[in-house]
Parts: structure tokens; C-alpha cells; sequence
């Protein structure tokens, strides 16, 4: 039974990652450039400065933090769902890997949980392997937040950032592509299972650029942890998302949780619904520099019905009906 602290604790660290997650981006960039016009001016003009040499460390691997992935406020957040992560398999550390992670979900707890932070024991669980969690190039515009997120061991989703990392002559590298991005948010519905995939090939190519192996990932519980409405395709609603998706890279969602204080009312603290990330079996790639249309439309074919496999061997497990089935679109 957990303690009121304990319950208070977990409460924080799943609001912590909430608001961090929403508003630190923006309130970031806010306070440097208010400060330009304040005696502190200096303080802005010396990040600034920093900010222009460092410009392009997020495209050459970040510049990760183990005491920041090895917060304890990250345990309260695992703790609060709780989110796990299961190994199905042995990943050897004398190849590289390109983890697709399935769904997005409006906020990719489970990834962000699991992969950015060493609070469910991804580096006990997968010794030798070094994850990079990858993300909109545009977050690592925003000063002070980029820096967060670099951290965290988060990069740019570029082509640069990711041929950069896979190159490395270090082995077991595992980069974490949520692969199905903002569309796959606006369809984030509870007790539904779509991922948009049909069309995204882009990691395929990568992975056979380099030679890694794909790896499919599924969080069980991703789309529960909060309420979305989804807007029909021809509403006014759904053309802005759909445009501001096409010029920013991510889509506002309408979605709320519950209260801070009473589970009875409305609010952005996400449902304590358990949250389950399985990495399932390595699909052997080879290495192919100028990778051929067909052998990329072979492997995406090998990792769809990897990732259905997948799905079907776990969904009850974890409180799947038997009757549902995944969706690829």
C-alpha cells in the first residue's frame, strides 16, 4: 500500500513531465528574450553566443547526462502508471539497431520513460547498448530546452543526426523512432491500437543504409493515459491540425486527464494507467548504401508483420481482448 507521500511524489513527477513536456519549450524561449531587455541582458547575450557554437551538437549525437537520466523524479513517473519494459529477446551489442516505437500516443511516455531515462533499467536490461530517443529538429531551436532534452540522451530525428550516430565506430547503438509522429498522435483514442505505418519507410532505408537491425517496439497503455477528441477529416477542427502538422511538425490535440487534486475532475495530470513497452525480436538487415526500392518495400513488409506478431503475442498479457486486432495505416 503506498503512502500518501508516496502517491504525492509520483502525482509530481508524472505533472512534472507533463508541463515540461507542453509549456518548457516555450516558457524557455520566452525567458531568454525577455531578458534581453532587462540589466540581465547579459546573461541572454552570453547563451545566445552559446547557443550559435553548439548550434549543431544535436545532429552529432547530443550531449547526454547520466546524473539527469538517473533522476529519482523519474521514478516517481515510472512509478505512478507504472510503466515496464520487457525484453523478449537478447540484443547483441556487436550491431546497431533502429528501434521503431509504436504508438506516439499524445506524449510518448512509455518511450520517453523507457529509453530517455535509466528509470526501468534499459542499460541492465540491454548491457552494451546505448539508446538515442530522436525527435523533431525544430525542439533543438528552443534554447534551454534543447539542452534538456540533449540530456536525456534525445537527438535530432535529421538524417544528418542519424547517420551520424549509426556510423559511429562505437557498436550497439539503438536509435528510437517514433515512427508513426503527430499523425499517429491525432489518433491516439483509448482502447484503440492504429499506428500509421503503411507509408513510413524512411527508417527502413536508414536501417539498410547502415545495415542495423530493426527492432519493433509496442507500449501497451500508451493511448490510455489520456482522452483525445478526434475531429472528422473534412472539419475545419482537422485542416488546422493537419496544417500546422505540415509546417511545425506536430499536431495540437484536444485532450485532458484528470484533476491534480481529485481524480473526479477535469485535468492535464495523465490517468495512473499501466504503461507497457515490449521490444520484440531483430529483423536482420544488410547492408545496402544505395538501398533499392525493392529491398526496402521487402524489409518494411518483414517489419510490419514483425510488429503484428508482436502485438498478438503480448495483447492479452496485458489486458488486450483477445478479439482486437492492430491496425497499420
Amino acid at each position: 500500500m503506498k503512502t500518501l507521500k508516496k502517491q504525492w511524489l509520483e502525482a509530481v513527477g508524472a505533472y512534472q513531465f507533463v508541463l515540461t513536456f507542453l509549456f518548457m519549450g516555450l516558457s524557455s524561449f520566452l525567458l531568454v528574450f525577455s531578458l534581453l531587455f532587462t540589466s540581465l541582458w547579459s546573461f541572454s547575450v552570453l547563451y545566445l553566443a552559446w547557443l550559435f557554437l553548439d548550434w549543431d551538437t544535436p545532429n552529432r549525437g547530443g550531449r547526454r547526462s547520466k546524473w539527469i537520466k538517473n533522476w529519482t523524479i523519474w521514478k516517481h513517473l515510472r512509478d505512478y502508471y507504472p510503466i515496464k519494459l520487457v525484453k523478449t529477446v537478447e540484443l547483441p551489442p556487436d550491431r546497431n539497431y533502429v528501434f521503431g516505437s509504436h504508438p506516439h500516443g499524445i506524449m510518448c511516455i512509455g518511450t520517453a520513460c523507457n529509453f530517455s531515462t535509466e528509470s526501468t533499467g534499459f542499460s541492465e536490461k540491454f548491457p552494451g547498448l546505448r539508446s538515442s530517443v530522436v525527435a523533431l529538429n525544430g525542439l533543438f531551436h528552443l534554447p534551454i530546452y534543447r539542452d534538456y532534452l540533449m540530456s536525456m540522451g534525445v537527438c535530432s530525428v535529421s538524417r544528418q543526426s542519424l547517420d551520424f550516430i549509426l556510423s559511429q565506430p562505437r557498436r550497439g547503438q539503438a536509435v528510437v523512432i517514433m515512427i508513426g509522429g503527430a499523425q499517429e498522435s491525432m489518433y491516439a483514442l483509448s482502447g484503440e491500437h492504429r499506428v500509421f505505418l503503411q507509408n513510413r519507410k524512411g527508417f527502413v532505408r536508414l536501417a539498410l543504409r547502415h545495415g542495423a537491425s530493426l527492432v519493433p517496439v509496442y507500449s501497451f497503455g500508451e493511448n490510455d493515459v489520456y482522452r483525445l477528441k478526434v475531429f472528422a477529416t473534412d472539419s475545419w477542427q482537422y485542416l488546422c491540425q493537419s496544417i500546422i502538422k505540415k509546417y511545425l511538425g506536430f499536431a495540437p490535440c484536444v485532450f485532458w486527464g484528470r484533476g491534480l487534486f481529485s481524480a473526479n475532475s477535469w485535468g492535464l495530470l495523465p490517468f495512473s494507467t499501466p504503461i507497457t513497452t515490449v521490444v520484440g525480436r531483430p529483423i536482420l538487415v544488410p547492408q545496402s548504401l544505395i538501398p533499392t526500392d525493392e529491398e526496402v518495400d521487402h524489409y518494411h513488409r518483414l517489419y510490419m508483420k514483425g510488429l503484428e506478431q508482436l502485438f498478438e503475442e503480448h495483447k492479452e498479457s496485458h489486458g488486450v481482448p483477445a478479439s482486437t486486432h492492430l491496425i497499420i495505416m
